[in-house]
C-alpha cells in the first residue's frame, strides 16, 4: 500500500477530530517560551483574544488544520502527479492574487520560471516574479511595481 494511503486514514482521524464540536476539556502542561507567553499576555491585554487559553487553542487548531490541508494536498498529488502545478503556474496564480502588473504577462512569467531555476534550483513563485520583473525592466519596459 502506498505511503499516502496510510496517511489518509490518520488524516481522516485528524480531520474528524477537528470537525467535532468542542466538548469537555482537559488540563495539560505545555512548555512555552517566555517570549510567547508575554506575547499572548499582550494580545489578551489588547483585547484581541479573551484569554491565553483561547489564543493557544485557536493557534493549535489553525496549525493542525494547515497540516491537514497540506497532507491532503500531498496525498492528492501522490495519487495524481499530473495535477501538481508547475512553478510557472504557481507564479502566475500568485501574480493574479497579488494584483501584480506581471499577471498580464504570463509569457514573461513562464520564461522567468524556466530561467530562474538554472541559477536557483529551489526557486519559488516569488523568485519567479522577481526574475520576471528584472527581465521586463532590462527589456526596456521599466519597473513593474
Amino acid at each position: 500500500m502506498p505511503r499516502w494511503e496510510v496517511a489518509v486514514s490518520s488524516l481522516d482521524d485528524l480531520v474528524a477530530a477537528l470537525d467535532e464540536p468542542d466538548g469537555p476539556t482537559s488540563v495539560s502542561s505545555v512548555r512555552q517560551p517566555q517570549s510567547l507567553r508575554r506575547a499572548v499576555a499582550a494580545a489578551v491585554e489588547l483585547g484581541w483574544v479573551s484569554s491565553a487559553n483561547e489564543a493557544q487553542n485557536a493557534g493549535l487548531r489553525g496549525y493542525l488544520e494547515a497540516l491537514a490541508q497540506r497532507a491532503a494536498l500531498d496525498a492528492h498529488y501522490a495519487a495524481h502527479p499530473r495535477s501538481r502545478p508547475d512553478l510557472a503556474e504557481v507564479a502566475c496564480a500568485l501574480a493574479e492574487l497579488d494584483h501584480h502588473p506581471l499577471a498580464a504577462h504570463p509569457d514573461l512569467i513562464q520564461q522567468a520560471a524556466r530561467e530562474v531555476v538554472i541559477d536557483r534550483p529551489d526557486a519559488d513563485a516569488d523568485d519567479v516574479l522577481l526574475w520576471a520583473a528584472s527581465l521586463r525592466h532590462h527589456a526596456g519596459s521599466g519597473p513593474t511595481r
